[in-house]
């Protein structure tokens, strides 16, 4: 089969749909489709037929690249993923090498989407960045010394289980306080909830239909964006909590760049001045250290698919431009 020069294909696998982009040798889209992520008892082997098809929709390509949640060996086996079913020590790498015959590159969903920004997106021309995806959970990928770092197992960058405040709620993953539970887009919900409940956020409650579990981070953004001062409230204080968390990372890593990606980088305009200000109150010697710039991501919901697509490039040296 011939194929497109300096073409490749990236996959996101998410839990409700698989992503697919192909990319040209400049790094344009020049095709995109989606699939429904295949769920329940047997679905595995189901997944792999999906990633097939996306492969065989997107057309001839050089590189094959899938971006998949959980933790992602550096072979491309998948031993976990919350939002998957029946995942145990799943080699996606691989099953769809061996049914598209060809190497396949497979890697965390959010170090792929941290290749996309670095290589193609906010994080251009830096040397040392740091990824972080506000989604329902966080997740991320780290770029030092003009390198992608993926650790010792290829599980670095899961930054969301962080504990944060080890009296805290409950975490999925089986702590207590972990970053994601005040600073992901469910967090928010959180703290919203929380809000409504104290009588201090009646218009978010109003938007809710009157029901303090029914509110959602998007109800928090609508009622802040009317002027809202109790929503406006609520996202200085999650402002407060993602501040927390990259001050963490920029005390153990001295990033140039943190890039904040996912679902919450639609309200990027809301959160960004909450989160500089708190970010410059909470950090150690601030007037001594040049201060990282804080952006939001360019790919949005691409950045996983487009990421993946660069993988085999990924591990440049020196400047990514």
């Amino acid at each position: 089969m011939s194929t497109a020069p300096g073409r490749a294909v990236g996959i996101d696998v998410g839990g409700t749909k698989c992503l697919g982009v192909a990319l040209d040798g400049h790094g344009q889209i020049v095709g995109e489709h989606r699939l429904r992520t295949p769920r329940g008892r047997g679905s595995l082997p189901k997944l792999i037929d999906t990633l097939v098809e996306l492969v065989d929709v997107l057309g001839p390509c050089d590189e094959v690249g899938v971006g998949v949640p959980g933790l992602v060996t550096r072979g491309g086996v998948l031993r976990a993923a919350a939002n998957l079913d029946e995942v145990a020590d799943f080699d996606v790498a691989g099953l769809l090498g061996e049914r598209l015959s060809r190497q396949v590159h497979v890697d965390n969903d959010a170090t792929c989407a941290a290749v996309a920004e670095w290589r193609l997106g906010a994080g251009v021309g830096s040397s040392d960045m740091v990824l972080v995806t506000l989604g329902t959970g966080i997740g991320g990928g780290l770029v030092s010394g003009g390198r992608l770092q993926r650790g010792t197992n290829g599980f670095a960058g899961e930054y969301g289980h962080m504990v944060v405040d080890p009296s805290g709620p409950p975490c999925p993953c089986g702590r207590r306080g972990c970053w994601e539970r005040y600073a992901s887009g469910s967090g928010l919900a959180r703290l919203a909830r929380e809000a409504t409940i104290g009588r201090r956020a009646d218009r978010v409650l109003e938007i809710a239909g009157g029901d303090p579990e029914a509110v959602r981070g998007e109800m928090v953004q609508e009622a802040a964006r009317e002027g809202d001062p109790d929503a406006l409230a609520v996202i200085d204080e999650f402002g407060r909590w993602v501040a927390l968390g990259l001050v963490n990372l920029a005390n153990a890593l001295d990033p140039e760049r943190f890039v904040l990606g996912g679902g919450l980088a639609a309200g990027a305009d809301l959160y960004l001045g909450p989160i500089t200000r708190w970010f410059g109150e909470l950090i150690y010697q601030p007037e001594l250290r040049p201060m990282p710039a804080i952006t939001f991501a360019r790919w949005h919901e691409r950045a996983g698919a487009v990421g993946a697509a660069l993988l085999h490039s990924a591990h440049v040296v020196g400047d990514p431009t």
